[in-house]
């Protein structure tokens, strides 16, 4: 039946071809489909309370969509007649973007402290600049500690000033969203219907086309605000802040990286086919596998509408190291053939390739998706939904290599191969002899290698932040860090408070009570070193107490001003923080991501223990916004990954035990994998590498590396070991399969080795991870693997 198939595949080849050009022409066609989305809430779970709790929050106090543009005088005082011209000059060009709702300046906020009374009278706009003509002394005094303003429109040492750029809200999206948000606030308190599952299936389907037109708008209102701050270049430092400005630059560093880095290790890869083979067939071949895997598997994705987000970016590179594999080990076994059966014919070749080759090839495939599949154990979507697209990716490039391969050398007539290089074979006959000659030392190694991994392990982390994600020379890197540092941080968190019972009195807006509870919140929360910006009513109060005269208001005298307050002013003022009908309190923060040693994890259970510390019960409060998801989905990944991990090697000495049907070769196989996988993580603990949504990845990758190598040398050990002695096995399988591992690894490390170069830093550490995980593979497999099957695996 092999030979049947094999047979089939070379004289059905023109057909194939033609298949695939059919084929290639389709997936060309809805690869202009495939997006990549790196926004925010693709790092995000869409089905915990946490995301659901903060989607109902933001609908309830609605914040706007912005963007922070920070502004640093190079040689002029922050507060002088040039900062207030640019000033003015850029609120214009940017109020003429289409999109513009309002933008927020020192010039144009209303300086209430400078009010005599609050009453309803009172209008704010005669209390900006812009209406009073401020001196530049009065200017500063005033923003010198405002309990407002300070840290959000200028920074503590008053040497910048931020404009804030409000967007209108796309009232249409707006409707489809507030309809999935009231369905999605059932699953607080039960399970959603499948009814309602269709509903917001349907719901996200209508929101999709006006996403993708916003998203476009977006980049373009990004582009168009660095082309107008860039006149001003020579004068003043600019720096971009803002969720849809990081989500731009990530999804531009990704672009650039696919671009630049793909074709450079496209590039590589040529180079060294060329080098180890020395045949342009041997060069094209594995190239149009790669580049036909790739379109076949994007073309895939677009039409399914999958879309390839921080944490997958990187599946066009693994594809290519898995295509690449397969391809390498049909070659060289194929020019072994020819050198050995040089009298054959190309089908005959052809034939005794595939019949060597075409299980271990499946097998491989089979067994290195079930290393994929451990990310789909992580319960993150993000996670899961790059395991799933790793395993289509791998059934993909197996078939076009396993169908590919004799179509396209059926077409080509046989030339003579040559041997193995010197240095190749110096190589090969190094690990042979030092598999043969020194069992007891790989052995020992092993074992203290294992045990250095663990003790890197024990030290693993998941501390990580968004600026740690660029390199600190890349302009996102800067700009982040310097609205990180002087605006109040860059990573939100709310604190919402639901006041009790107790608290509240029908003829009051807020107690006396409630007013000394945000109080005690703010000093818990401005006791913390990264704490950045706190914004509540509570400031609001302290302004009102500095028009006051310094006086405090009575919680009477608060009443009666809001009372009094105009509906516009009173929602533009306060509606983002208070809201009446379910009298809860919104605390807004920033947290300083470049503080140093910053234990994330730490703060929020200290955080949560300081609430009950100043009476606060945990029924009266709720922690949101993105600093609190993702600092979930990484304690969620940490769990679910370390402590699974046994289970994934379970699957996978099953599968094994599946192909071989032998408990002891299943248990053999595994060692080399979990040797590799060991390892990386060790590195990773003992270097300070933390375990985040992008490196979390690598552990999959060295398992899925490694089994590849390990299915195919105990496929041929097992076959030479039929009619030959164990060590004479060991050789016979060294000088067959042992020079595609040593191929597969140098190509794909030098060319991923290239990726150190990238600004986007979990680019690099994919880079130089999958080159460690090559590198040990190689290893494990050429010294601890043969020492295994010499001594457990008998005729």
């Amino acid at each position: 039946m092999k030979t049947n198939f094999a047979q089939l595949l070379i004289r059905q080849s023109k057909w194939i071809l033609l298949f695939f050009v059919v084929l290639a022409v389709v997936a060309a066609y809805f690869a202009q489909r495939f997006r990549i989305d790196a926004s925010a809430d693709t790092l995000l779970v869409k089905d915990n309370k946490m995301y659901i709790e903060t989607q109902v929050m933001n609908q309830k106090f609605s914040p706007d969509e912005f963007i922070l543009v920070a502004y640093e005088p190079k040689q002029h005082e922050l507060f002088s007649d040039k900062t207030f011209t640019h000033i003015q000059e850029l609120s214009n060009a940017f109020s003429a973007l289409p999109r513009v709702k309002t933008v927020t300046h020192i010039l144009n906020v209303p300086l209430l402290s400078n009010a005599s009374s609050l009453g309803s009278d009172l209008d704010p706009d005669n209390y900006s600049w812009e209406s009073q003509r401020y001196s530049n002394q009065e200017m500063q005094k005033v923003f010198s500690e405002h309990p407002l303003f300070e840290d959000l429109l200028v920074n503590q040492d008053q040497t910048a000033t931020a404009i804030q750029v409000v967007f209108k809200k796309n009232q249409q999206l707006e409707d489809i969203q507030t309809q999935i948000v009231e369905i999605q606030k059932n699953a607080l308190e039960r399970d959603l219907t499948d009814e309602e599952q269709e509903k917001i299936s349907q719901l996200k389907e209508q929101a999709d086309p006006i996403d993708q037109e916003l998203k476009v708008q977006r980049k373009q209102e990004i582009d168009k605000i660095y082309e107008i701050t860039d006149k001003y270049q020579q004068e003043a430092n600019f720096y971009l802040g803002g969720a849809f400005v990081l989500g731009q630059q990530m999804i531009d560093i990704i672009k650039r990286d696919l671009m630049l880095f793909g074709s450079a290790i496209g590039g590589a890869i040529v180079v060294m086919l060329f080098v180890l083979f020395r045949r342009m067939r041997w060069v094209v071949l594995p190239v149009v596998s790669c580049g036909l895997s790739v379109l076949l598997t994007v073309g895939i994705f677009g039409l399914l509408d999958l879309r390839t987000t921080v944490i997958s970016s990187n599946f066009i590179a693994l594809q290519l190291i898995l295509t690449l594999a397969v391809m390498i080990h049909l070659i060289v076994e194929y020019r072994q053939l020819a050198v050995k059966y040089d009298q054959d014919s190309q089908a005959e070749l052809l034939e005794r390739t595939l019949n060597n080759k075409f299980k271990p090839c499946l097998y491989a495939g089979l067994t290195t998706s079930v290393g994929f599949g451990s990310l789909i154990f992580s319960g993150i979507q993000p996670v899961v939904s790059f395991g799933w697209m790793m395993i289509v990716a791998m059934i993909i490039s197996i078939l076009v290599s396993l169908l590919l391969f004799p179509a396209f050398l059926s077409v080509l007539s046989h030339k003579d191969e040559s041997g193995a290089n010197t240095v190749t074979k110096a190589i090969i006959k190094g690990f042979t002899s030092a598999s043969l000659n020194y069992p007891k030392v790989i052995t020992l190694s092993g074992v203290v290698i294992v045990g250095i991994s663990i003790v890197g392990i024990l030290r693993l982390d998941v501390e990580n932040s968004f600026l740690n994600y660029f390199k600190d020379s890349t302009k996102v890197h800067k700009e982040l860090t310097f609205i990180d540092q002087e605006f109040g941080g860059s990573t939100p968190m709310d604190v919402v408070y639901t006041v009790p019972g107790e608290q509240k009195d029908k003829q009051l807006v807020l107690t006396a009570e409630t007013v000394q509870t945000l109080q005690k919140i703010q000093a818990v929360l401005h006791s913390y070193e990264a704490m950045g910006n706190v914004t509540s009513v509570f400031n609001f109060t302290e302004l009102a107490m500095l028009i006051n005269d310094g006086k405090p208001l009575t919680e009477y005298e608060l009443t009666a001003i809001y009372t009094m307050l105009d509906e516009s002013l009173k929602d533009s003022l306060l509606g983002a923080y208070f809201d009446p009908n379910t009298h809860q309190l919104r605390i807004s923060t920033r947290i300083q991501d470049s503080t140093p040693d910053f234990n994330r994890a730490e703060f929020l259970e200290n955080l949560k223990a300081d609430m009950q510390t100043i009476g606060v019960e945990k029924q009266d409060y709720v922690l949101t916004n993105l600093f609190v998801l993702y600092q979930d989905i990484l304690q969620r990944l940490f769990k679910s990954q370390i402590m699974t991990l046994g289970l994934v090697f379970v699957a996978l000495f099953l599968v094994l035990l599946a192909i071989f049907r032998s408990i002891r070769i299943a248990l053999v196989a595994v060692v080399p994998n979990i040797l590799t996988t060991f390892t990386i993580l060790g590195v990773m603990g003992l270097l300070g590498i933390p375990l985040d949504l992008m490196t979390i990845t690598i552990s999959a990758i060295a398992m899925g590396i490694a089994v590849d190598d390990t299915i195919h040398f105990i496929h041929r050990y097992l076959e030479s070991q039929q009619n030959s002695e164990p060590s004479e096995a060991i050789k016979d399988t060294f000088n067959s399969v042992g020079y595609a591992l040593l191929f597969t690894t140098t190509i794909i490390t030098i060319g991923f080795a290239l990726l150190s170069f990238s600004d986007f830093v979990p680019s690099v550490l994919f880079g130089l991870l999958t080159g460690l995980a090559m590198l040990m593979a190689l290893l494990t497999d050429s010294t601890l693997l043969p020492v295994l099957l010499k001594r457990f695996v008998k005729r």
